[in-house]
């Protein structure tokens, strides 16, 4: 089973940047897409941005649209998500996450329930 591990959280005045991690070890990882979601108190949790397994096809949600961008190097087995133009109600937990299917040339997909793999998330607060 493939581990995750989240890094780069922190604190950030509004209009900052963030640069988040995904390290991963066991399991496969290359042949999957990944995800990075976020769940802010009182919500649920919605995916950011997704990677497909050899890094052509994206999605971000319209709330970070030209503001994050995602990106992996499977030789590390990391994926980056790096925020740029950060606001308070980007404040969240993030996770990263595997989708299951391997070497899928879809989207990614933007639901969780498709996500078999999860880190424990790291914690990003933007303030005002």
């Amino acid at each position: 089973q493939v581990q995750l591990v989240e890094s780069g959280g922190g604190l950030v005045l509004a209009g900052g940047s963030l640069r988040l991690s995904c390290a991963a070890s066991g399991g496969t990882f290359s042949s999957n897409a990944i995800g990075w979601f976020r769940q802010a108190p009182g919500k649920e949790r919605e995916l950011v941005a997704a990677i497909s397994w050899n890094g052509v096809k994206t999605r971000y949600a319209d709330s970070v649209k030209g503001r994050f961008t995602i990106s992996r190097d499977n030789a590390k087995n990391t994926v980056n998500l790096q925020m740029n133009f950060l606001k308070p109600e980007d404040t969240a937990v993030y996770y990263c996450a595997r989708q299951g299917t391997e070497y899928s040339y879809f989207v990614p997909s933007g639901l969780s329930r498709e996500y078999d793999s999860w880190g424990r998330g790291t914690r990003v607060t933007v303030s005002s």
